[in-house]
């Protein structure tokens, strides 16, 4: 239907028009076009039913991905129903990429179930495709290898080889290099490559430099224990979250103390020390109010995450009075930065807050809240792949927990495009063995259970 066509023209298109009502505009094109709800339904992914309760105003049109559909099959004009000039999903560096909306995700509760298995369709082929390549096999969910830092956390090595002279350039590289790859969710390579990045900071301190030495040991201590949390070693973790308070302790600023007491709060968390982990958290950023010799943007970036960190412990143990006052503290420091800030590897602002408000709905039993929390971030404009992966694993687990297995895979999914290596995580498991008894309807989820480790 071409752009001369008397519909464009007519007194019932411009009222539409003047309306911005959508479902009216289709309608108008649809029947001037000649295809009946049937055709069109099939065309689109919808029932004729569904499209039906559009067109007539009885049921939201807001799903992005179905009026760029109606805008081709029926050659609307995409602004007429509020679209942008269309994109290609497709990037350069990331070629063939379907990108997981929250609009896609978080649409209306009366999506068609016909569109939800296709859309589910489509995302688990491109995740396999284009996201993690071709199928590895049974090795696909293997953990990365701690042996290394076993070795070394445990005295089974007598030193670590130095690959490169302990100077303070080589060891602040090291530390940087360590905290881009947590970020960027390299579990693997990073396991592999931190012993001997300790090795070398801690030669710095024989070197003559025992207050960098101090601090770099410290902090690649500390990323060894995000590193541990991620992969489910609790042990370790309370080794190395030791580590790097006893490093931090030897030399290092009031900033690197405060974050080690962080990491020693994380690991007390995850052997169910909830009073003392959130006693740890809590007393560590009381204690920077009073400090003056650090940048005033990294203390408060480094407060508010002790706060959310403490306000997170709190709701796992179940108390909703103090998770709610904690993150309200957390939320007062993000307000005195006014945006997100990436600092010594740590991320804090904002949307820090929301995602810690997440997941503490979430414990508390709170899916809906959670959700609408989750309705509040912009997953892309999250500064690390870490954090984008882990924002749509807990959105999974609000889904999970509300009962609506559709959308807890789609976030699933969507997680795995960001980070591959994030979705070994044992919740995640957890809940891919769960999904696993709607197989019939979503489409790939034995094969993601399979690519996660759920399945034997």
């Amino acid at each position: 239907m071409d752009n001369a066509h008397p519909i464009w023209r007519s007194a019932a298109m411009r009222d539409a028009r003047a309306r911005r009502d959508a479902g009216a505009i289709v309608r108008l094109a649809r029947r001037a076009a000649d295809i009946t709800l049937a055709e069109l339904g099939k065309q689109v992914g919808y029932t004729a039913a569904s499209l039906s309760r559009m067109e007539r105003g009885k049921q939201p049109m807001r799903d992005v991905l179905l009026l760029q559909q109606l805008a081709a099959c029926l050659d609307i004009p995409p602004h007429l129903l509020g679209l942008a000039p269309q994109r290609q999903r497709a990037t350069p560096d990331h070629p063939g990429t379907i990108r997981v909306g929250t609009q896609a995700l978080f649409g209306e509760e009366g999506d068609d179930p016909v569109r939800r298995r296709e859309l589910l369709a489509t995302l688990a082929g491109a995740t396999t495709s284009a996201v993690l390549g071709p199928p590895t096999g049974a090795h696909a969910a293997a953990k990365p290898n701690l042996s290394g830092l076993e070795d070394m956390l445990l005295h089974r090595q007598h030193g670590q080889a130095l690959t490169r002279d302990p100077t303070p350039a080589a060891v602040t590289a090291a530390v940087n290099a360590s905290r881009q790859d947590f970020s960027a969710c390299r579990y693997d390579a990073l396991a592999r490559a931190l012993p001997a990045r300790i090795a070398l900071a801690q030669a710095l301190g024989a070197d003559g430099h025992p207050e960098q030495a101090a601090t770099a040991v410290a902090e690649l201590y500390a990323t060894t224990t995000r590193l541990c949390i991620k992969l489910g070693e609790d042990g370790l973790a309370a080794v190395t979250a030791d580590r790097a308070l006893t490093a931090a302790l030897s030399g290092a600023d009031a900033l690197t103390v405060a974050e080690a007491h962080r990491m020693v709060s994380s690991a007390w968390r995850r052997q169910g020390h909830y009073a003392r982990a959130t006693d740890v958290a809590v007393t560590a950023a009381q204690q920077l109010t009073t400090d003056r010799t650090a940048d005033a943007i990294e203390r408060l970036s480094v407060q508010g995450n002790l706060y959310a960190t403490a306000a997170y412990t709190a709701a796992k143990q179940g108390d909703r009075h103090t998770a709610y006052a904690l993150i309200a503290e957390a939320q007062a420091t993000a307000g005195q930065l006014g945006h997100d800030a990436l600092l010594r590897g740590n991320v804090f602002g904002p949307s820090q807050v929301l995602l810690h408000q997440v997941s503490i709905s979430h414990l508390l039993g709170d899916a809906g809240q959670a959700i609408e929390h989750a309705r509040r971030i912009d997953a892309a404009a999250l500064p690390t792949t870490e954090r984008q992966a882990r924002y749509w694993i807990d959105v999974a687990r609000a889904f999970d927990q509300w009962g609506k297995p559709d959308r807890c895979y789609r976030a699933l999914l969507a997680a795995e495009q960001a980070a591959a290596q994030e979705v070994r995580r044992g919740s995640v498991r957890t809940m891919a063995a769960g999904l696993m008894r709607h197989d019939r309807t979503l489409p790939g989820i034995r094969a993601f259970a399979h690519r996660v480790g759920a399945t034997a």
